[in-house]
């Protein structure tokens, strides 16, 4: 991730609270209490939504009536040890940042859950895949907002406009009338329990979510555990990259002929895992190929050079100035590696 989002405290949060609560009353299942709406009488906003939702006659009231007390069904045949074993898992599976760089963390997906109690990892799974697209219910929106009231928020103060996943494509901002999709960072439908944690959902451009990600897991590759950046760290990427070519022609350049070198050394494994989930080595060579924009920043270079009485060099302390100052615009960060490793090939 070239640049991490700052986050955005907003009222959605409390969605995640309720869910912190409807946990807690799910493991109270094995007491023996039958299920009641006086199970929320420690909560009084979510008794309210939830004796809304118990009364109401609609699809979604009765998706989240329904499957809140089946999962507290499955629960109460459970005994204390499988109980505590849950507790760990929501705990885990909420702590996004320590999920990305702790791999000692266990955190579970469905298949750890399944593993425990096969109609239990259904159930849930039913739940929470489905919740995200159903908080716009009237009842929830008078407590807790909505995701376009959080989207204006998080882009007033990250107004970059350029997807930090890949910097390449643009992010829809507080000048669109719609809004980019939320993913889901750790995949919705491989983990439960943090599908409304906005601590896990990020804007992404289209291209990064829906063409490359999809349902990559950040947190686990090829069978083991990995680290990965974490969208809201309080610390930079820092990443660089330093561009090698093999052709010896600009104009005729392949993406076989770039050899891209990621740093620092500190960051190699966070690195790999965002170039496996956004397919970042294929999209950076196909830019730095096109006739638009990495043949033709070698093309404007030959040009300033011959015509404007520059040298190389000025050109490239120019173009390090910009990338310094504007990373994300015009694709500088890419831009001043492609340039660089195109000046050490030999090409102007």
């Amino acid at each position: 991730m070239l640049v991490p989002y700052e986050y955005v405290p907003h009222q959605m949060e409390r969605m995640q609270e309720f869910i912190n609560f409807i946990f807690d009353v799910w493991c109270s299942a094995p007491s023996g209490a039958p299920y009641s709406l006086n199970l929320y009488n420690g909560n009084p906003d979510l008794k309210e939504i939830m004796t809304a939702f118990h009364y109401a006659d609609t699809q979604i009231a009765d998706f989240y009536s329904s499957n809140i007390e089946a999962i507290y069904r499955h629960f109460s045949q459970l005994d204390q040890g499988q109980i505590d074993q849950l507790r760990l898992w929501f705990d885990a599976n909420n702590q996004i940042e320590a999920a990305c760089s702790d791999k000692d963390l266990q955190i579970a997906r469905y298949a750890e859950v399944e593993a425990l109690d096969a109609n239990l990892a259904a159930a849930l799974r039913k739940f929470f895949t489905g919740i995200y697209d159903k908080v716009g219910a009237a009842d929830l929106v008078q407590k807790i907002g909505t995701i376009s009231a959080h989207h204006d928020a998080f882009v007033l103060v990250n107004n970059f406009g350029k997807c930090p996943f890949c910097g390449l494509s643009d992010l829809k901002g507080e000048y669109h009338e719609k809004r980019e999709a939320y993913d889901h960072y750790l995949p919705k439908a491989l983990y439960p329990f943090n599908s409304i944690n906005f601590r896990n959902l990020v804007p992404t451009c289209h291209e990064c979510n829906s063409v490359y990600k999809l349902q990559k897991d950040p947190a686990f590759g090829e069978g083991a555990r990995r680290k990965s950046f974490f969208a809201y760290s309080a610390v930079p990427s820092d990443i660089r990259i330093k561009v090698k070519l093999a052709s010896p022609n600009y104009e005729s350049i392949s993406p076989d002929d770039i050899v891209f070198e990621y740093g620092p050394p500190e960051k190699t494994e966070e690195i790999a895992t965002w170039c496996d989930l956004y397919g970042i080595d294929e999209r950076y060579k196909a830019k730095c190929c096109g006739e638009n924009d990495g043949k033709y920043w070698v093309a404007q270079v030959l040009d300033e050079c011959a015509n404007e009485g520059v040298t190389p060099d000025q050109l490239m302390a120019r173009i390090r100035r910009q990338a310094e100052k504007s990373p994300l615009a015009e694709s500088n960060f890419l831009k001043k590696a492609f340039l660089e490793g195109c000046k050490e090939a030999g090409f102007f």
